[in-house]
């Protein structure tokens, strides 16, 4: 089944909920999971404002370690196996979901695993979806999950 299980995150509740769930898939299959946290730095290459990039990539790369060593302590708990990496996107026309897809290639992932915000209409048109773009191009099963809280409301 699903030996190799990936998980992007971004430390948002959706993401929390995407690492649960592949967690306990690799619980059950005896597989490893592969938290994945994108530094986007997609607006640094075109923009040319007041603030200094390296601060913010540096602020964007703390964040990141702080998401995957939560990632990590959430798979020892399980007793699941964890190789958590923090990638960057390379160039302006790289992006987060082209950055996951090529991760997700790199570790031979059998399985992608997503949190989602569920936005549908113009707010998805505009805003785009990372989720979207990974599930229209990916080579491997994946599977989406909005925030339990979100569906509540």
């Amino acid at each position: 089944m699903y030996q190799h299980i990936l998980v992007a995150l971004d430390g948002s509740n959706f993401s929390k909920r995407a690492l649960k769930e592949a967690v306990d898939l690799a619980a059950l299959t005896k597989g490893v999971v592969y938290p994945v946290y994108v530094v986007d730095k997609t607006p640094l290459f075109s923009y040319a404002g007041y603030y200094d990039p390296i601060t913010l990539i540096d602020a964007m790369r703390k964040d990141g370690h702080s998401v995957l060593e939560e990632a990590e302590q959430v798979c020892v708990d399980a007793e699941v196996p964890c190789r958590a990496e923090m990638i960057e996107s390379e160039s302006l026309s790289d992006d987060v979901a082209s950055a996951v897809l090529r991760h997700a290639e790199q570790v031979h992932a059998d399985l992608l695993v997503l949190g989602t915000h569920g936005r549908r209409g113009v707010q998805r048109l505009v805003i785009g979806s990372v989720a979207e773009r990974v599930l229209r191009f990916s080579r491997c099963p994946v599977l989406l999950l909005r925030d339990q809280q979100a569906e509540e409301a």
